[in-house]
């Protein structure tokens, strides 16, 4: 028996949601399964059967949902940059001092390193291959966007906490903290074993020389 492509009949008379709202939700749903495969092999390694192989989705139904491989990888990296750019709301919620702020963002910085590292590299992947390949900038500068916008947060509380001012425009405050994180995850995945505890002391240098 082959995989079918099409979505099962749903029963006559069972509430149903939109088919809009459905087909989001289902896009979703590979978008999740696909992600550690994605994180796994890269951008240029992964196919659409690659992902079907290690989800539990056929490779017709990611077919039905996804045209080619762009259209699904940069549906992935919106799905998990959408978490992403919430990261540290908590941070700058929750931190009632320049010093308490600085140090849990380098502890965040941490955290997501450890636990999120082929994601990250996805992610600098895909920024990559959009110099190269046209059908990818619009949504890698878009995704970049929000996650200028997120360092931007940050900024902007911890100068409201230190009575300073940023000393640079969002777009340099977010290349300098973006250029410490991917030299750490480059570490890291080198199997650099000081790579967290550098990438924590170079957050603690850097955020506070942002300002004046």
């Amino acid at each position: 028996m082959t995989a079918s492509t099409q979505e099962p009949a749903v029963p006559r008379g069972r509430q149903t949601r939109p088919r809009e709202e459905k087909y989001d939700t289902r896009r979703a749903q590979l978008a999740e399964s696909a992600l550690t495969t994605l994180g796994e092999l890269g951008f240029a390694r992964t196919t659409l059967r690659d992902i079907a192989q290690n989800s539990e989705f056929s490779h017709g139904v990611v077919h039905y949902y996804f045209a080619n491989k762009v259209e699904l990888i940069v549906h992935c990296v919106r799905h998990y940059k959408k978490t992403c750019v919430h990261r540290y709301d908590d941070v700058v919620e929750l931190s009632e001092t320049a010093e308490e702020m600085v140090e849990r963002f380098a502890d965040k910085l941490v955290e997501t390193l450890r636990d999120e590292a082929p994601m990250h590299r996805l992610w600098y992947d895909l920024r990559t291959q959009s110099m190269f390949d046209e059908e990818l900038r619009a949504d890698v500068l878009e995704i970049d966007q929000g996650l200028e916008d997120m360092v931007w947060r940050v900024v902007s509380r911890y100068a409201e906490l230190s009575g300073s001012e940023p000393a640079f425009e969002p777009p340099l405050c977010y290349a300098l903290l973006d250029g410490v994180f991917e030299k750490a995850v480059l570490e890291y995945l080198a199997g650099r074993e000081s790579a967290m505890d550098d990438l924590r002391r170079r957050a603690l240098e850097v955020l506070p020389v942002l300002f004046r």
